[in-house]
């Protein structure tokens, strides 16, 4: 199992390095407040000081009725302008330079008869037609396709996971301190999302961090023997934590700016997405670990302390690196 799980850590690391400011979507607003007259909103993820270099194309014939206005909050660059767009049903809307990034697109159109269409638009897929009607069961499959996406690009909260796959014995302890995770971090996901409770982002990826960082040194003590609050009660960590790392999952879906009448249906969808991606990665390690047995293979001593000190490692660089960040942001 050592083995298994230090190569996932592995993995999951360079996850991180590779994905880690593309992941927020990017959303696209059009508000109908009379016949072909929209008021839009764009709102693109920050890289730095730089935003993502997408562009939303509309039908030939659509043009902007007014300035452009930006401002930038937190993260993100967000724009507003009004635009003349005839015929906008049965036409085709693309995002440029979509398909070149490691972002998704969620686009929303509200028509002045009180009809919505909301699409995910994806690399694969950076053009769709707006339809005379949508049925719910797209919007739910739509957010649900970004809930799993997220949570299996979540570098850190993957990693988190292995931590505590490490820290629990037993499958009614693991069912219980999974279960307990799963709770709390939908209670959170609900409260941000809903508007109830905010985390600051900066704050909140440290102590996300810190949570990764905490879990090191109690795989080291399970291994050596020890004992603690932790190893005895992991459920308790993986539910106080779990509150954390439902702030973080809101983050994905409360900042594409989406209108409250479409939050209900978006956050049950895109929690389920969230439980979809975090059971089958379980699956995943279980599977693995199970193989292994069945191969009767035996690592070295050393092979099979190396996840712990490698999450352990991991949540340091991370939580170092955000405090920093954090700190450099209220300097």
């Amino acid at each position: 199992m050592s083995r298994v799980l230090v190569v996932l850590a592995a993995l999951v690391a360079l996850a991180s390095v590779a994905s880690a400011h593309e992941l927020r979507p990017a959303y696209l607003e059009l508000r109908e407040t009379a016949p072909g007259d929209y008021d839009v909103l764009w709102k693109t993820p920050m890289v730095g000081e730089a935003r993502l270099d997408l562009v939303p194309e509309f039908p030939a014939g659509a043009r902007a009725t007014s300035p452009v206005a930006t401002r930038k909050p937190p993260g993100a660059a967000v724009q507003t302008w009004t635009l003349r767009a005839p015929g906008l049903r049965g036409q085709t809307l693309r995002i440029r330079g979509l398909d070149v990034t490691m972002t998704d697109t969620l686009v929303r159109v509200q028509h002045a008869d009180g009809t919505t269409w909301t699409k995910r638009l994806t690399p694969q897929q950076p053009a769709a037609t707006v339809p005379e009607a949508q049925g719910r069961g797209e919007v739910f499959a739509g957010f649900l396709a970004l809930g799993i996406e997220h949570i299996l690009f979540g570098a850190d909260h993957l990693l988190f996971v292995l931590g505590l796959l490490l820290l629990v014995d037993g499958r009614g302890m693991l069912l219980k301190t999974v279960t307990a995770f799963t709770v709390a971090h939908s209670i959170t996901l609900a409260v941000a999302t809903l508007g109830i409770a905010h985390a600051p982002a900066a704050p909140l990826n440290a102590a996300i961090a810190l949570s990764i960082l905490f879990l090191g040194p109690e795989i080291v003590r399970k291994w050596r023997g020890g004992t603690s609050l932790t190893l005895r009660h992991p459920w308790v960590v993986a539910f106080a934590f779990g509150l954390l790392h439902g702030f973080g999952f809101s983050s994905a879906l409360s900042d594409t700016g989406l209108p409250r009448a479409d939050l209900p249906l978006a956050l049950l969808s895109f929690n389920v997405g969230v439980e979809v991606g975090q059971v089958a990665f379980v699956a995943l390690v279980l599977a693995l670990v199970r193989s292994f047995r069945q191969l009767e293979l035996v690592w070295p001593r050393a092979v099979a302390r190396l996840p712990g000190y490698a999450i352990g490692t991991l949540g340091a660089f991370w939580t170092l690196d955000r405090t920093l960040a954090l700190v450099g942001g209220l300097a």
